[in-house]
C-alpha cells in the first residue's frame, strides 16, 4: 500500500497504514468512523455556539435522568399470610419457637394510680395470680417503677405544678415498661387497678370500712385510670408508617376518674424491602379505641377492671411493601443515548441548515 506523509499527517499513522495487509485494505470502505485531517477541519463561531447549546441540552437531559434514577419506586401487592402454628408454651426448643413468637414492647404511664395498685394480665394471666410469671420469664417481661419527672409531665393532664410538687406527686404514679414474646395468634393484654386495691376503694367508699389497715393510697376517692401510652409495638416498627399506639392519651374526664379504655388492634403482616437491603418482616396496626364508663361496666355485670385492656389480632392477608431505582443498565444506557443522540441531533440539523444556507446562495449567485 503506497501512501504519501503529508506535513499534517502523523508518522506513526503512515507506519500503521503501510503496515495493514492487503487482505484486509477492503475493510477500509466499511469505516463509519473517518478521521478528518486537522488542516481541513474548520472551524467557526457559528459552530461553537452550536456545540455549546448542545452540550447544555445533554447536561440538563443528563441531570433529570440522574435525578429520576435516585427516586425510589414503591410497589404494594397483597397475599395470603403464610399460616404459622402456634408455640403457647416457653418449654418449647428454641428452635421450634423461631418465627412463633413476636415482641411486644409496652410502655406506659399512670400518673394518679400507685405501683402496688397497679396489675396487668396477658391473656387473662395475671400478676396478682402468680401466672404471668409462670408464662413469661426474664428478660421477656413487664416492670413497674415510679415515672420519671418527664413521664409525669408528659402523662398529667390540667397542670402539674413546680418542680418540687412534681417531685413529691410523681411517687403516686407508675410506669409500666418491658418486652414481652407472644405467640402470633390473637390476644389481649389488660392494665388495670389490682383486683384488692379495687375491692379496697370500693369497702371504702360504699360503706366506709377498711379492713386492710394500711394507709389509703387513693385518699377516700375511687382510682383515676387515666394514662399516657408512649408506645406500644408490636414485632418490628413499619418505617414509612406511623404508629397509632405512640403518645395516645386516655383521659378519664367523668369526675370519679374511673372508666376503661378499650382499644382493638388489627395487625397487619408486612415485608418491607429496601434497594440493597435485605426484607424484613414488619406489621402495621389499625386501632379503634372507645372509653367505656363504669355505668355500662356495672350493667353488663363485667369483670373488667378500670383501666386500659388491648386486644390485638392478626389479619389473613399480608402486604409486600417494596421500594426500588430504575435498573443499573437501563440507566446507563439512558446516559449514552443521551449524550450520543443530542451530538448526532444537533449534527443532522446543523448539517441541513448549512447546506440549506449554501443551495441558496448558489442559486442566488
Amino acid at each position: 500500500v503506497k501512501t504519501q506523509l503529508n506535513s499534517h499527517q502523523d508518522p506513526r499513522r503512515f507506519v500503521l497504514i503501510t503496515a495493514t495487509p492487503k487482505t484486509m485494505a477492503p475493510l477500509r470502505s466499511y469505516d463509519a468512523f473517518a478521521k478528518p485531517i486537522d488542516g481541513i477541519r474548520e472551524r467557526s463561531v457559528t459552530g461553537g455556539f452550536i456545540t455549546l447549546l448542545a452540550s447544555a441540552t445533554a447536561g440538563v437531559l443528563l441531570l433529570s435522568q440522574i435525578l429520576l434514577y435516585l427516586q425510589v419506586q414503591t410497589r404494594h401487592s397483597m397475599h395470603l399470610a403464610d399460616s404459622v402454628p402456634s408455640v403457647l408454651f416457653n418449654n418449647a426448643r428454641p428452635k421450634d419457637l423461631l418465627g412463633h413468637r413476636i415482641p411486644l414492647r409496652m410502655y406506659i404511664t399512670f400518673p394518679h394510680l400507685v405501683c402496688s395498685a397497679l396489675d396487668y394480665s396477658h391473656d387473662g394471666n395475671a400478676l396478682s395470680s402468680g401466672k404471668f410469671d409462670h408464662y413469661h420469664k426474664a428478660p421477656f417481661t413487664f416492670s413497674k417503677r415510679k415515672p420519671t419527672v418527664q413521664e409525669y409531665k408528659s402523662a398529667t393532664v390540667g397542670g402539674y405544678g413546680s418542680d418540687s410538687e412534681v417531685q413529691k406527686k410523681r411517687s403516686e404514679g407508675c410506669t409500666l415498661v418491658g418486652t414481652l414474646r407472644v405467640p402470633r395468634v390473637g390476644g389481649t393484654i389488660s392494665v388495670s387497678v389490682s383486683p384488692d386495691a379495687w375491692r379496697r376503694a370500693t369497702s371504702l367508699l360504699s360503706f366506709g370500712v377498711d379492713t386492710s389497715g394500711d394507709p389509703d393510697p387513693f385518699h377516700g376517692r375511687l382510682p383515676n385510670v387515666t394514662h399516657l401510652i408512649h408506645d406500644v409495638t408490636f414485632g418490628a416498627p413499619f418505617p414509612p408508617g406511623d404508629n397509632p399506639l405512640k403518645n395516645a392519651r386516655h383521659v378519664m374526664d367523668n369526675g370519679s376518674g374511673v372508666a376503661l379504655a378499650n382499644v382493638a388492634v388489627k395487625l397487619v403482616p408486612t415485608t418491607y424491602k429496601q434497594t440493597f437491603r435485605m426484607a424484613q418482616e414488619t406489621y402495621q396496626a389499625s386501632v379503634s379505641r372507645h372509653i367505656v364508663q363504669p355505668e355500662t361496666l356495672a350493667s353488663q355485670r363485667s369483670t373488667l377492671l378500670p383501666g386500659l385492656l388491648i386486644t390485638y389480632d392478626f389479619t389473613p392477608l399480608a402486604v409486600r411493601h417494596v421500594e426500588s431505582r430504575e435498573n443499573w443498565f437501563v440507566f446507563v444506557s439512558s446516559l449514552v443515548g443521551i449524550v450520543g443522540g443530542v451530538f448526532v441531533t444537533v449534527g443532522l440539523v446543523s448539517g441541513c441548515l448549512v447546506n440549506s444556507a449554501q443551495v441558496v446562495a448558489k442559486k442566488m449567485d
